[in-house]
């Protein structure tokens, strides 16, 4: 399952819109081994297509070292799809490095619902996860550590 906040979830959806009719893309990034999404890291799609996208390689190289320096990970990978329902493509499929990551896919065309889906891709197999929108991760699915003490 998939528990990010609200205002990333806009943040991405805002994002999509912006750069439609192309696809946007981004990263969410969380604290390692969290599978906490924090950080919204908007990217530039590097193919400029309304089919297909591509991280900028500059730009990537750059977010990898960031992300080295800071001990975090891409807990999200999103982009959106402009004419196609929000589910991972055969390219998208192909290209998936990141096991660990929530693929998430927008879908901005107006007649396609759900728009906003979450998948894990894993050797090639694609299983869709349940997304919760949380307005803050406090008590929401943290775990004990996030409860006061009530001594």
């Amino acid at each position: 399952m998939l528990v990010i906040r609200k205002d990333l979830v806009d943040e991405i959806v805002a994002h999509a819109r912006r750069d439609h009719p192309d696809e946007a893309c981004g990263v969410i990034a969380g604290p390692a081994g969290s599978d906490r999404p924090e950080r919204f890291i908007p990217m530039t799609n590097a193919a400029r297509s309304p089919t297909f996208y591509q991280f900028d390689s500059g730009e990537d190289l750059r977010l990898h070292r960031e992300l080295e320096s800071r001990d975090e990970e891409r807990v999200v990978i999103y982009h959106s799809h402009t004419e196609t329902e929000a589910y991972p493509s055969r390219t998208d499929v192909k290209i998936a490095g990141y096991p660990e990551a929530h693929y998430v896919l927008v879908a901005t065309n107006p007649a396609i619902e759900p728009k906003f889906r979450s998948f894990r891709i894993v050797d090639g197999e694609v299983t869709e996860e349940p997304v919760d929108v949380v307005e803050s991760y406090m008590f929401s699915h943290t775990g004990a550590d996030d409860v006061p003490d009530c001594r």
